[in-house]
């Protein structure tokens, strides 16, 4: 059953060690069967209660799942093997159209507001025991929360939204618990929800968002939590419009209990208005980083919610971090007060080339999505072969298993790294790749 492995323990904790890491270094592939609990106990010389422990670890753990009489499996995608491993090497010369990642260009000079906030640091040194948010940060994002219709509550800050996301989940959920997760969606929150042992239950997701049947079906078969995003979805681009918004909110009032996540992934970067589904329920949070519009590497984000699950947030945060470095809260409010972004612009910037690509796509005969943001979403047969096949053409674009769980397989392409005259070529290149590979016949 297991090949030349053999797992190994007396007691849970070893039992379970043992089976991680072989899943970890290959030894035990995804999809392979394990022993039944009690076939294992005897090879084991241990109680059955020992193994039946440590499989609720590794289950917990997202390192295996049980299904039924099928048996106990390594999960597909185990919670030890990132979705972020799905990836494309991109060569020299190569165009990279697969990282993700914002338009360098459209990102704002950081030196004065680093400055200024170096220059706060040394009059007044920030020390154990001051409050964890900057008042003038709380102020400005709370405003701003105000002027697009997030209900009140408190502010927390958070090291991007993804760790926002994260504190949430394990404020409201314990391991097992079903979570509804759009599909396809953000890779790096798929691979979160099983890492902390809770079990992604999918949801499509059209130009609008999340689909209000299957939202429904999801919360209707036992899913706690439903996570959304209003703007410039990834991969797909989608937006939550007021039409969608209240069928959203009309499938969640008919289960006040659920927890949402709500990730305003396109703040700063897109001019969509917000129809935001935050307050819907009773626990309830929205999280908006400032990664896209202002860098990857200010790890920093802004979360409102419902008061219970903030207070939980900042609680478990003392706990660990303590806080967010002030010196980037301050530069961040810098940023903000002197408007070193223009939305607007940026919004333009990637439309102009996000909305040109889907043009010359469709002019080709090909069909993709992409409302708003700086992603496209190509639906395509072949995945391996269309990323392998636009690669000899000369363009990297990110293979769509990092961003799926039961939809149809795609590609996503960022526009970012796109200037006009590749347009036509990356279009010409799409096309070659959306249909089956060409049949050859050797003698």
């Amino acid at each position: 059953m297991l090949g030349e492995y053999r797992i190994t323990g007396r007691r849970a904790a070893e039992i379970s060690a043992s089976v991680e890491r072989a899943v970890g270094e290959g030894d035990l592939a995804p999809g392979q069967l394990l022993p039944p609990m009690r076939e294992l106990a005897v090879e084991l010389g241990v109680n059955h209660n020992t193994v039946a422990s440590a499989y609720r670890i590794l289950r917990d753990r997202g390192v295996i799942e049980t299904a039924g009489r099928r048996g106990t499996r390594v999960r597909p995608r185990p919670s030890s093997t990132s979705r972020e491993l799905v990836q494309v090497d991109v060569p020299e010369g190569v165009l990279d159209a697969a990282a993700g990642n914002p338009d360098p260009a459209l990102l704002p000079p950081l030196g004065a507001a680093l400055a200024a906030a170096a220059g706060r640091a040394s009059r007044a040194p920030v020390l154990y025991g001051a409050p964890p948010v900057d008042t003038e940060l709380e102020r400005l994002a709370r405003a701003a929360f105000d002027a697009e219709g997030v209900p009140a509550g408190p502010v927390a800050v958070t090291a991007g939204a993804l760790d926002g996301v994260e504190r949430v989940l394990g404020a409201h959920l314990r391991p097992g618990d079903a979570v509804a997760v759009e599909d396809p969606g953000w890779g790096a929150l798929l691979d979160l929800v099983p890492a902390l042992g809770l079990r992604p239950v999918p949801v499509g997701v059209d130009d609008d968002g999340p689909l209000p049947d299957e939202a429904a079906r999801a919360l209707a078969q036992g899913a706690r939590a439903l996570l959304v995003t209003g703007r410039a979805q990834n991969p797909t681009g989608a937006v939550i419009g007021a039409e969608r918004a209240r069928a959203l909110r009309a499938v969640l009032a008919d289960h006040p209990q659920a927890l949402l996540v709500e990730d305003d992934h396109g703040h700063g970067i897109v001019d969509d208005a917000l129809h935001t589904l935050a307050g819907a329920t009773g626990r309830w949070a929205f999280v908006r980083s400032v990664a896209k519009a202002y860098g990857p590497d200010l790890r920093l984000a802004v979360l409102t919610g419902d008061p219970v699950t903030v207070d939980r947030v900042r609680g478990r945060q003392r706990l660990g971090p303590g806080w967010v470095s002030h010196l980037l809260q301050d530069t961040v409010v810098h940023l903000w007060r002197t408007g070193a972004v223009d939305p607007a612009a940026t919004a333009a910037s990637y439309g102009r080339r996000r909305d040109a690509l889907i043009t010359a796509l469709r002019e080709r005969g090909v069909e993709a999505r992409g409302r708003s943001g700086m992603n496209v979403w190509i639906p395509v047969p072949d995945e391996t072969g269309a990323v392998a096949r636009m690669l000899q053409a000369g363009y990297a674009v990110a293979p769509g298993a990092r961003f799926r769980v039961a939809s149809p397989p795609g590609v996503r392409v960022t526009v970012s790294a796109l200037t006009a005259d590749d347009i036509g070529p990356v279009a010409d290149a799409l096309a070659s790749v959306t249909g089956p590979a060409r049949a050859v016949r050797y003698g």
